[in-house]
């Protein structure tokens, strides 16, 4: 069978969003606190951060607001996650540094047959997981068979996403492993995205079969990227420590320990950056980027791929009508209020997907601020009371978190007559929530995963709630995600996602609320760190001078 060597893929999108961080080295390195507890001698030595000959201190410090939800990517959804996860797996394919442009992983770039269904692998030889296993073609195939098929589970949220389904005649038909470094995948149909998928933070990296079939790898995660998992302390700290004998010599990790430390409330994640017990922090907004710079830190400002929204409960409760969905978002100033809570580091949302990303969904018309109209739908509808489920913790796409975002809505419902109760939880537990709780309304992201614009608008066509949370169901519109995914970029395919766009503006299964930048302060002594568009942070290539 002919076949067609793919070379890298890149965004249709501006490149004026790359810029790498240098920062300028100090006189001396402030010690990593917080430590205790760690379950090693390594990360006992990572709390002193000693400097190591060459006058690089051998630890940093990455401060984010939560714990992961666990660290086998099969089972998790979550940025922070996803953060830690990258730096200890690889993928068969990853992005560029800057850009979600797809290069060589575990694997080259893959050969794709003509028809487009069939995709060979070579992988890289002699790779070895952290704990001494072969991470060769057959253990890539078993990381991946878990997650089809009917070996499938309800707790794998991105397993559809990624790999496809039976039912939507998508994604992995079968796979082989001829020999040691060749894997065979064959699609049931044609998918564009699928080379991108296979970089992806989520499902797609490949972890070592001894810790999923021993069912250690949710807490103890054994991949074979460029740092190995320490210990987890819940509520504290997840550390990790340099994979001496990565294969990939030219991206082997530069700093010895890398520490991520959980700190929930943004004004002490702050204070910790500028007090020099952290090296690195993310979840900030407008309101303390004046404290960082004073404080002599660096402030990481890129535009976002994300979306804010807020997701209307579609199958049940007050919003089940799109006259109902209408009325509350003509009720709501999002112009107003993304300003007023965001500043500078957010802008308004007139499309689910950034309009760098998708500059044709600017043709689409979205519902106008009209509380008038408002009061007599809500009026004539009968609805005065609704509910709200929110998180607490800052997100990606929403840096002031939950609670704040909620109260600012829960303000112009009462100008129109409707009493919206707010019902908060931590991150973690509100997961779980929204997948098993009766609500109306609740606050809701996403943050690209691949760069393609499948990533955002398939969410409201997947099955799976904790993708599709406003439980959005559409015929039509599920058919149009299916010949999204089969065509070829260009304006044939743009032209498929400016229709979705377009039932999104007139069915209002979300409130489109606001797309933020990313934000993350560091240290003047940090060098070579980069928060990628996906919202991971890639550890192996930062350090931090004396």
């Amino acid at each position: 069978m002919d076949k067609k060597k793919v070379m890298g893929m890149s965004f249709n999108a501006e490149i004026s969003r790359r810029r790498f961080v240098e920062a300028m080295g100090a006189a001396s390195a402030l010690g990593v606190m917080g430590l205790a507890g760690c379950g090693s001698q390594r990360a006992s030595e990572a709390g002193s951060s000693s400097t190591s000959a060459s006058g690089v201190a051998d630890t940093i410090t990455f401060a984010q607001g939560a714990d992961p939800r666990g660290l086998d990517p099969a089972y998790v959804d979550d940025g922070e996650s996803a953060k830690i996860m990258c730096n200890i797996y690889d993928t068969l394919l990853r992005y560029d540094t800057e850009t979600c442009e797809v290069v060589a992983g575990l694997s080259e770039m893959p050969e794709i047959s003509d028809d487009g269904l069939t995709y060979t692998f070579k992988l890289q030889e002699g790779v070895k997981f952290h704990d001494g296993t072969d991470c060769d073609a057959e253990a890539v195939k078993a990381s991946i068979e878990r997650q089809l098929e009917p070996n499938r589970t309800e707790d794998m949220p991105y397993a559809g996403f990624v790999f496809g389904a039976q039912d939507s005649g998508t994604g992995i038909e079968s796979m082989e492993a001829p020999d040691a470094t060749t894997l065979v995948i064959k699609l049931r149909a044609a998918s564009t995205p699928f080379v991108k998928n296979m970089a992806m933070a989520l499902a797609a990296p490949i972890v070592a079969p001894s810790a999923f079939e021993a069912g250690t790898s949710l807490e103890q995660p054994v991949g074979s990227g460029p740092y190995k998992f320490v210990s987890w302390s819940k509520g504290e700290n997840v550390v990790l420590e340099a994979n001496e004998d990565y294969w990939d010599k030219d991206n082997a990790p530069k700093t010895e320990n890398v520490v991520f430390r959980f700190i929930a409330e943004n004004s002490s994640r702050v204070t910790a950056l500028t007090n020099g017990e952290v090296d690195i922090i993310d979840g900030i907004d407008a309101s303390v980027v004046d404290t960082i710079t004073s404080g002599g830190c660096e402030l990481f400002d890129e535009d976002g791929m994300n979306i804010n929204y807020m997701a209307f409960r579609n199958d049940s409760g007050q919003f089940t009508a799109v006259e109902a969905r209408r009325a509350f978002c003509q009720a709501v100033n999002v112009e107003e209020m993304v300003k007023s809570l965001y500043g500078d580091y957010a802008g308004v949302a007139t499309s689910v997907m950034p309009l760098w990303m998708a500059p044709y969904a600017e043709k689409v018309a979205r519902t106008e601020y009209d509380p008038d109209a408002a009061k007599a739908a809500f009026a004539e509808l009968g609805i005065t009371s609704c509910t709200m489920l929110t998180y607490t913790n800052p997100r990606p796409y929403n840096t002031i978190g939950g609670q704040a975002l909620a109260e600012a809505i829960q303000g112009y419902l009462a100008k129109v007559g409707v009493n919206m109760e707010i019902v908060s939880y931590d991150w973690t537990t509100y997961k779980t929530k929204v997948e098993t709780d009766a609500f109306d309304v609740c606050l809701y992201g996403w943050v690209g995963d691949n760069g393609d614009p499948d990533n955002f608008m398939n969410l409201l066509s997947d099955e799976n709630v904790s993708m599709n949370v406003g439980r959005f169901r559409n015929d039509e519109y599920n058919a149009l995600i299916q010949k999204g995914l089969e065509t070829a970029d260009g304006d044939e395919r743009d032209d498929i996602y400016l229709q979705c766009e377009q039932m999104v503006a007139d069915q209002m299964p979300w409130m489109l609320i606001s797309h933020s930048k990313n934000l993350a302060g560091y240290s003047p002594k940090v060098k070579g760190f980069f928060y990628h568009p996906t919202g991971v942070v890639h550890m192996e290539g930062v350090t931090k001078s004396a």
